[in-house]
């Protein structure tokens, strides 16, 4: 029997994009003879002209026109790596209308509009691939719509943004500060000139969208995930984190509750017995818990060129294979459903809190008195070091509202002798 060929449209030769086209020079052969198909890359396109030519692309398939791709009869499988919502989304859709498979890492996209493309695909008897817009080089979409299909899972818990887990390392490991440390992130390419959606989250909030879609068959809405970054998080934190048995880490929390599906980003204190604390530098792990499966751990680079474009090779192998032997006829993974979402404050967590006093008698009566009135129970009151007349005291509470730690919170702030801007941070529970 003949081998199948596939012919390969390529949109945007950044990073990624690089490493995509590097990745298929050097093992397309292979990849070909593991799946029965041919993989041939017939155009490239990129807005740089000149960053095309450098990469080694035979002139006959560069072109600065997305449309030279999108509306090639001959081509089977676009790969859009430009990026952002537009102009990737009508790209995509126009990829979809020309009668194209499509795979893409473009988790804003896919965050923001991925159901809506996804029922397009379904329509279109296509599909859309996007395994390389979470975990990079991670297998991870694929398992939550195949492996752990047959599993009721109840709770994600991720690592998955590389530049604020380098950071926190590198603060942790060297006394560092966080401006020193994402400057160091930015030296070796671990972090992006503009790094603002990693430190504030928002990278992490996206990927956890994603990942909750699939993981609780819902459709997520942006404004009811909780985001906070690392901004605030202090190299003391770290220390005094790990004198009392914890790490810091950026985990993203997607949990499926009575009440409905609670979706958070935010530093948290690990155990350091945890499998998450040990994750350390770019790489990223994804905790799942499930009712029968038990607890499973995904573990690996979740960013850079080549981790990255493993993944989305991968997936236009799936996407070959799809065509050339219709092994899943077009099949999109489940639908996704209306939920309720439980807002922050009616959670429970623990709670870290450091902050500057005067140090003189009766602080820690008035701490108490605060506290009790809102019914927040103590696990433990430490009184670190004094500066002059300043204390530094850190505590930390046991399981709590919420709302009725912020209410405390702004009670105790309220007190004289206490000085604001305190570093709060929730535990792992």
């Amino acid at each position: 029997m003949d081998r199948g060929m596939v012919k390969i449209g390529l949109l945007g030769v950044g990073t990624i994009g690089g490493g995509v086209a590097a990745l298929l020079k050097s093992s397309g052969r292979e990849i070909s003879e593991k799946i029965d198909v041919d993989l041939v890359l017939a155009r490239v396109a990129d807005r740089n002209l000149s960053r095309l030519q450098s990469l080694g692309f035979p002139e006959d398939i560069i072109t600065t026109k997305a449309a030279d791709v999108l509306e090639d009869p001959e081509i089977d499988i676009v790969i859009e790596l430009i990026g952002g919502i537009e102009p990737s989304r009508s790209m995509i859709i126009s990829a979809l209308d020309n009668g194209k498979y499509v795979v893409t890492a473009n988790k804003d996209l896919m965050a923001a509009h991925g159901e809506e493309l996804l029922a397009l695909a379904r329509d279109k008897n296509l599909n859309i691939y996007y395994e390389a817009s979470v975990g990079g080089g991670i297998p991870l979409i694929r398992p939550l719509k195949q492996s752990l299909v047959a599993d009721r899972i109840h709770r994600l818990i991720g690592i998955v943004n590389g530049t604020t887990n380098y950071i926190l390392t590198r603060m942790a490991a060297d006394n560092l500060n966080l401006e020193q440390a994402l400057s160091e992130a930015k030296e070796l390419g671990f972090a992006e000139v503009d790094s603002s959606s990693d430190i504030e989250g928002r990278d992490a909030a996206y990927k956890l969208m994603i990942m909750s879609g699939l993981a609780f068959g819902s459709s997520i809405d942006p404004g009811k995930v909780h985001v906070e970054g690392i901004s605030s998080v202090t190299y003391e934190d770290i220390a005094y984190a790990r004198e009392i048995g914890y790490t810091v880490k950026l985990l993203a929390i997607g949990e499926k509750l009575p009440e409905g599906l609670a979706l958070r980003v935010h530093p948290t204190l690990v155990p350091a017995d945890h499998p998450l604390a040990s994750v350390l530098n770019e790489f990223n792990a994804i905790y799942i818990e499930g009712d029968a499966v038990g607890e499973v751990m995904f573990y690996g680079r979740g960013a850079g060129a080549m981790p990255t474009a493993t993944a989305v090779l991968a997936d236009v192998a799936e996407a070959a294979r799809c065509i050339c032997f219709r092994c899943s006829d077009g099949e999109i993974e489940r639908s996704f459903k209306k939920a309720n979402f439980v807002p922050i404050n009616d959670l429970s967590n623990r709670f870290y809190l450091r902050f500057l006093a005067d140090d003189r008698a009766g602080v820690f009566a008035s701490l108490a008195n605060a506290f009790g009135d809102e019914k927040v129970s103590l696990d433990m009151v430490i009184q670190k070091r004094s500066f002059g007349s300043t204390a530094e005291i850190v505590l930390v509470t046991h399981d709590v509202c919420e709302a009725a730690f912020q209410k405390a919170l702004e009670k105790v702030l309220s007190i004289p002798a206490i000085k604001p801007n305190p570093s709060v941070i929730r535990l792992l529970g």
